[in-house]
């Protein structure tokens, strides 16, 4: 299993079990993490599960596709590190993944 960390905007955090093919999106609503609405299901058609991924892990999910950064002129307080966690796909080499929820979504 791979693990994930979400930290909530308080600092508060939640590290769960992650099943390589999933998303990060995926994961978080598997496992009832605050904050990740996920309101179009992983479509990449809305910016609701948007995430920040932690400076040390930017290079390993890469970055966003055209499209991603289209739906993320929609997130709340966009920054350099901002994906949608729809986008992410879970592997074994992003075991220990980092990612802070936003205060809001939209």
């Amino acid at each position: 299993m791979v693990k994930i960390t979400y930290i909530q905007p308080d600092g508060s955090s939640q590290t769960v079990d992650a099943t390589a093919g999933m998303t990060v999106m995926e994961t978080a609503k598997k496992h009832m993490i605050d904050g990740i609405e996920a309101e179009c299901g992983g479509a990449c058609a809305c910016a609701t599960c948007h995430v920040y991924v932690d400076a040390a892990w930017r290079e390993k999910t890469g970055g966003p596709s055209d499209m991603e950064e289209d739906m993320l002129d929609f997130a709340f307080d966009v920054r350099p590190e901002s994906r949608l966690s729809c986008q992410i796909k879970v592997t074994d080499a992003l075991d220990g993944l980092i990612v802070r929820v936003p205060e809001k979504q939209f």
